[in-house]
């Protein structure tokens, strides 16, 4: 039965290309919140609708998206200046 499982999880994994698409969509989108079927729309090929349910999982475990009632937004900044305050900053 374990075999089983995992077979399934793999039928839907998500190739490197699909999650770096999904995330330039996200980071380019205009809009503050972006639903799931919005952002279906958006993605310039279709993508299977559970690997991109692992991709979000993946993308807010990794701080790079917040999800809310309002929809999916793009938060991660790489920014070097902003992040060095932020390691070099006090907290209060």
């Amino acid at each position: 039965m374990y075999k089983a499982v995992q077979v399934e999880k793999l039928r839907h994994a998500p190739t490197l290309n699909t999650v770096l698409m999904v995330e330039q969509v996200l980071k380019k989108s205009g809009k503050s919140a972006v639903t799931v079927a919005e952002l279906k729309r958006m993605l310039p090929k279709q993508v299977n609708h559970y690997a991109l349910k692992a991709i979000l999982e993946y993308l807010e475990e990794s701080n790079k998206i917040a999800v809310s009632m309002k929809g999916i937004t793009w938060i991660h900044n790489s920014n070097p200046v902003l992040r060095r305050a932020i390691a070099e900053g006090r907290e209060l």
